[in-house]
């Protein structure tokens, strides 16, 4: 990867949607602008903010797809990103006593 680059893998449930009440939502339905979640799989070297790992928002729209390797991956700059998830810390043994 080079400069600000940042190479994403679209989430697996991220084609559908469910309601509330289950309705199954496709993603051929247009409901507005909707932002996605990914995962960085590489960034490049002037990359700041994110990491290999980080789950990311982004708008769909704002994208470039490419092929690896069989694989589809969306390449973006690092300012088109909108959000980075918090990471899920693995639960301590360590117990708070009150």
């Amino acid at each position: 990867m080079l400069h600000d680059r940042v190479l994403v893998a679209l989430d697996k449930d991220a084609s559908e949607r469910r309601s509330a009440s289950g309705i199954v939502i496709p993603a051929t339905a247009m409901l507005g602008k909707r932002l996605a979640w990914a995962e960085v799989v590489a960034a490049g070297p002037t990359v700041r903010q994110v990491a290999v790992g980080d789950r990311v928002l982004f708008d769909p729209e704002d994208r470039a797809e490419v092929e690896v390797s069989a694989h589809d991956y969306i390449l973006l700059r690092e300012r088109d990103l909108h959000a980075v998830a918090e990471r899920d810390e693995p639960a301590s043994d360590v117990g708070l006593y009150l």
